[in-house]
């Protein structure tokens, strides 16, 4: 019988096999780890932007741009704004 004494018998192929598979293992347990790190610390959108400010309260306006504002959305008639506009001015006193 020959005795090879650095040569690599059943346990030396099994192990050398188990080996691999538990660095395959390692590496791809590694790179899954990672991967899921990654993927949790990124945001996967964009936060929504924040709501408009909410409208201040409207001042009272001037009578004159109140009419203004009814004829532009045509409440009124343009004979009718003239009319309501020639009252106002007439109730309202002159400047200085």
């Amino acid at each position: 019988m020959m005795y090879y004494d650095h040569g690599m018998n059943g346990w030396g192929y099994g192990l050398m096999m188990f080996g691999m598979l538990l660095v395959w293992a390692l590496l791809i347990a590694a790179g899954v780890a990672l991967f899921r790190y990654l993927a949790r610390t990124q945001p996967h959108h964009a936060a929504p932007p924040p709501p408009p400010p909410a409208p201040a309260a409207r001042e009272r306006t001037d009578p004159e741009q109140l009419l203004a504002e009814r004829l532009a959305r045509g409440e009124i008639e343009p004979d009718e704004y003239r009319q309501r506009l020639d009252a106002l001015r007439a109730g309202r006193p002159g400047p200085g």
